[in-house]
């Protein structure tokens, strides 16, 4: 690699929390395990499986009735947040030793610019090496390391071999490996984008790469010229410093449901459930969103997402509601009950915002709305979600008990994100991508996060945001 170019690594912990429950469950050794949620309650999904389980064809994102039929004898452990987030912390120690520009990607992978330390501390693979063997000695965890010039190739090589492996990626080498593996293996190629590849004839990264840009463009817009410097090695995103944390992108939230649901009432009370918590918490964080989008998979795994652009920005939960109940029913053809939904607004900009008022719609009846949130978000506050119901939730006793509350995701930019929910679909509402069986890792939206691996979702500090009024006509989200 030219002493010039810069030197990347992204390291990634192998099956990081099936890694972590196995050192603290010895007496699992050698037998098949999973990280997930609760079978019983039909809760979750496989957020991750050691390799044991792997090989009998356990898979992230995998329902858990799945995992137990590909493997009978898998032992199912629920997940421990707070143990993997320490186990996380301790390898960003050790990253941190080597350089300040460590960027995380999720609780389990991380980008590191060891430029300017190479001469110091060995060339990029050595410090790779150096790395693997204290993560092994010291935290009893196994990491893959891609090495590369810039983030996208050093991400490939992290999952080109797996686990315990280091792969460097070079000038020389990255034709014979980055340009021979599937275009869906390329960072930010979601499902729908490589099914929309394949169609078009690309199906590897190196036919990304050779293809006119223009031709990309033109068929999957801006995306597609990220796409075709991607496959060219010609990123030049930074690797951001300690500390650095990318504006939220979107706020959302998803569900399995205890049993199925069987109508349009089931599914509404879902969604208004959903809608309070993404409301909330954009409440929270000082945001409105002018686009509404649901994702729906029903009880044989197939899923589908639909989202739409509103004309006035939103963070009323009546309103996100309504919206995706009618995303619903516009798209929904009760072929099969329906097994979990989720509910997210993107778009996002600061609840100060003004905008026009429009003729046509009731602004003292938003005003109302948006009122009510604040009143009911400030008694469950002080007295507990349980404390205040609607009518239409509370009328079935077992889906009103869903704990929806407090789990909004907040998704960022620069993530695994972008393979879930709007990966493939941003700018473009009304757009659709559909699929069978498991979501993607734990990063995807569906897990009950995973969709949380790589999205994160911080306590955000902070009182509901006071009252709206309004000035000149205009309606203005904040109070003074």
């Amino acid at each position: 690699m030219d002493s010039m170019e810069r030197s990347i690594l992204h390291s990634d912990m192998n099956a990081f929390y099936a890694s972590v429950e196995m050192l603290h469950h010895p007496e699992f050794d050698g037998r098949p395990l999973a990280v997930g949620g609760d079978p019983a309650a039909r809760h979750g999904i496989v957020l991750t499986a050691n390799y044991p389980a792997k090989r009998c064809g356990v898979k992230t994102g995998m329902a858990l009735w799945q995992a137990r039929q590909a493997c009978p004898d898998l032992i199912f452990v629920p997940p421990r947040m707070d143990l993997y987030l320490r186990f996380s912390h301790l390898a960003h120690e050790i990253y941190m030793e080597y350089t300040d520009l460590v960027e995380p990607f999720g609780i389990d992978e991380s980008w590191l610019d060891v430029t300017a330390c190479a001469s110091a501390a060995g060339d990029a693979p050595s410090i790779a090496e150096d790395i693997s063997r204290r993560m092994k000695r010291e935290l009893g965890l196994t990491v893959s390391i891609g090495v590369s010039w810039n983030k996208i190739f050093a991400k490939f090589g992290s999952d080109y071999r797996k686990p315990d492996a280091i792969t460097v990626i070079t000038r020389d080498n990255y034709r014979d490996i980055v340009w021979r593996a599937p275009a869906s293996d390329l960072l930010m190629v979601g499902r729908a984008t490589a099914k929309k590849l394949w169609t078009l004839g690309f199906h590897s990264i190196g036919d990304l790469a050779l293809a006119d840009p223009h031709i990309l463009q033109a068929h999957l817009g801006k995306m597609g010229l990220i796409l075709w410097t991607f496959a060219n090695g010609e990123d030049e995103t930074p690797v951001m410093p300690d500390g650095y944390s990318s504006p939220v992108k979107s706020i959302g939230n998803s569900t399995t449901s205890p049993r199925d649901l069987t109508d349009e009432d089931d599914v509404r009370a879902v969604i208004f459930l959903l809608s309070e918590s993404v409301a909330a918490r954009l409440k929270e964080h000082h945001f409105a969103g002018s686009l509404i989008g649901i994702c729906v998979r029903d009880d044989g795994l197939a899923w589908f997402s639909r989202q739409h652009r509103i004309p006035i920005p939103t963070n009323i939960s009546d309103e996100i509601a309504h919206r995706a109940m009618e995303l619903f029913r516009a798209s929904y053809t009760w072929d099969r009950p329906v097994r979990s939904i989720g509910v997210r607004v993107g778009m996002l900009q600061a609840d100060s915002y003004c905008y026009q008022t429009d003729l046509f719609v009731d602004e003292r009846l938003r005003e109302k709305q948006f009122r009510m949130d604040v009143a009911m978000e400030s008694i469950r506050r002080r007295f507990g979600h349980d404390a205040l119901f609607r009518g239409r939730v509370y009328a079935d006793r077992l889906l009103a008990g869903l704990e929806v509350h407090g789990d909004a995701e907040d998704r960022r930019g620069s993530s695994e994100d972008s393979r879930s929910f709007f990966a493939d679909t941003a700018g473009t509402a009304g757009s659709v991508f559909t699929g069978s069986g498991g979501s993607g890792g734990p990063g995807t939206v569906w897990p009950g996060s995973g969709g949380v691996g790589t999205a994160t979702d911080p306590a955000v500090a902070g009182a509901v945001h006071p009252h709206g009024y309004f000035e000149h006509g205009v309606r203005v989200f904040g109070g003074k």
